[in-house]
């Protein structure tokens, strides 16, 4: 069994295979770790640092029937049923592919240049380093009108990724950041929140995306709903005939199943997602698993969402149905049971709904969020790293050691302003070398 792929479901299908005897199981990552997703806006914003929401693949899968590659998969070869990886190749008899989610900038690739998203842990470093920058720049600058670019953040996408960044860099610059300067006030920054459809998480009721909407403007985040972005570049972003001057622009509008897929040659959907069987198959190739956000499957007339919960639900799905192969048993259907989904507005706010049936709000829906991510996350020292970083962050305002820029920005900064020039200093002559004195 060769899985690609070590997120929530291709992790969830290997520990469950790893309790079978007649199986040996390959897992192959680009990255040596599994990482969990769902708080890496906070990694990004400064509240958690890299190392609480990931941790080692290897550490995690220690069955003795399970082995770690760190290789990058480039395709799969159904009828010859080897994987080809970076530098070679692996022949499997069944195979899972769980290689998530890549961004879509929907045709217009340039624009990842300049806004970047949130999937990995280097996005989101390389998102902090990029707001953290963006105020140091500020500090530095002279000129009112540019002051005021480098302190716009332009958010495009109003799912959950974007409601999440907008509500945690809104909630950063009002308290976490103004006694860090002493030029620029830091609450004076503008949070954009751009978004194409008529309202922000437009996969949840209307109810509770208009209560969403109500606490990010309460974060004084500027909530723009039917803005099509036309255009982005180093200096701004074009939203129809308007122009808003920004320095940072970050994205969280779209996204596409990993490539890997379109070397199955079987059918996929407008994003790119495999249409499995109900066993989760690929059509035509009953050794061949797809899972995850590269798998589209409805149920009841509606497509399962992509969420952690339902790739883990899918991998241990697949798990079983190679257990009931090896012993002939008949293969049942793969069938989502919803537990929730929730997205969080600010400190202390989220919106959601439980099991399909109740639908929350508030501090409520926050703590039933917070303590759903606790128990997801993987290891005693993550959560409780996470809970200890959360306490500090909820009373003291906090998040102080989290913000560093670790990339050398310091070349990018603008010119200081020219100021009255400054005296040389005068250094006095040297001191004649004092000589012994005579022995008498």
């Amino acid at each position: 069994m060769v899985i690609v792929g070590a997120g929530f479901g291709g992790l969830e299908a290997a520990k469950a295979l790893g309790k079978a005897r007649d199986v040996r199981v390959t897992v192959v990552d680009r990255y040596n770790h599994h990482l969990f997703q769902p708080l890496l806006y906070q990694v990004a914003t400064a509240v958690l640092n890299p190392a609480d929401i990931s941790a080692p693949i290897r550490s995690v899968l220690k069955a003795r029937n399970t082995q770690v590659m760190l290789a990058e998969a480039k395709s799969v070869d159904p009828r010859r049923k080897v994987l080809v990886v970076e530098g070679g190749e692996i022949p499997y008899d069944s195979l899972v592919v769980a290689t998530g989610a890549a961004h879509s900038y929907f045709k217009h690739p340039e624009w990842a240049q300049v806004a970047p998203g949130l999937k990995t842990l280097e996005d989101a470093v390389r998102i902090r380093e990029r707001v953290l920058t963006a105020f140091e720049a500020a500090e530095r600058e002279s000129d009112p009108a540019r002051q005021r670019e480098w302190m716009t953040f332009v958010i495009i996408g109003a799912g959950p990724t974007g409601v999440e960044l907008a509500g945690a860099l809104a909630y950063m610059t009002r308290h976490s950041l103004p006694k860090d300067f002493r030029r620029i006030d830091t609450r004076q920054a503008r949070v954009l929140l751009l978004e194409g459809l008529p309202r922000v998480l437009t996969a949840y009721p209307e109810e509770l995306s208009q209560d969403a909407q109500r606490d990010l403007e309460k974060l004084h985040v500027e909530v723009r709903t039917g803005a099509m972005v036309t255009g982005i570049d180093a200096e701004g972003v074009t939203v129809g005939e308007e122009r808003i001057p920004t320095r940072t622009v970050l994205w969280g509008a779209g996204v596409a199943a990993s490539p890997l897929v379109r070397s199955l040659d079987v059918p996929l959907d407008r994003a790119g997602r495999v249409k499995v069987t109900p066993q989760l198959t690929v059509p035509g190739h009953n050794d061949v698993y797809v899972i995850g956000d590269v798998a589209s499957v409805e149920q009841n007339g509606k497509p399962v969402p992509g969420i952690a919960p339902a790739a883990m639900q899918m991998g241990r799905h697949v798990a079983k149905t190679v257990r009931d192969r090896l012993v002939r048993k008949p293969l049942q259907a793969f069938r989502y049971h919803d537990k929730g989904n929730f997205a969080v507005i600010g400190r202390g706010y989220a919106v959601g709904v439980l099991f399909d049936k109740w639908r929350m709000r508030g501090k409520s829906a926050w703590l039933v969020w917070a303590g759903v991510h606790i128990a997801y996350l993987i290891g005693f020292r993550n959560r409780l790293s996470v809970m200890l970083n959360w306490g500090y962050t909820f009373f003291t305002q906090g998040g102080r050691d989290m913000r560093l820029i670790t990339g050398k920005v310091a070349p990018r900064m603008p010119a200081l302003e020219q100021g009255p020039s400054v005296p040389a200093v005068t250094v006095p002559p040297a001191l004649p070398v004092a000589r012994p004195a005579p022995v008498h």
